[in-house]
């Protein structure tokens, strides 16, 4: 993760870069990012979904890449270290959603009853 962080500071300071880097154009690239990930998946089936061709994929793939270049990008810009934050997370997670209460349900925590 460093090393990324590293390489893309890089690459911005050769292009002059950082000055267009500020959180909210981050985050804003980072969603048309995400959402260009979507497109690809726009009116599949679940199953399409899942057995996507090689082109396809080849395409997705792509797109992950920009997603993690502007997480990361955000992320050494607010101070955050992303992996530190997701550990976090999954660990409020394993709180809000406990694997006995909501095992096989897609209902967001506010949705089921816990007892």
């Amino acid at each position: 993760m460093e090393k990324l962080k590293e390489q893309l500071a890089e690459f911005s300071r050769e292009r002059d870069w950082e000055q267009f880097h500020s959180p909210k154009n981050l985050a804003m690239a980072l969603a048309v990012e995400a959402a260009e990930i979507m497109e690809h998946f726009q009116w599949l089936t679940q199953e399409e979904s899942r057995d996507l061709d090689q082109g396809k994929l080849a395409n997705v793939r792509e797109e992950i890449g920009d997603v993690m270049i502007y997480l990361t990008e955000l992320s050494a810009v607010l101070g955050v270290d992303p992996l530190a934050a997701a550990w976090d997370k999954l660990e409020k997670n394993r709180r809000k959603y406990p694997a006995d209460a909501v095992r096989g349900k897609a209902l967001k925590y506010s949705e089921y009853r816990q007892d």
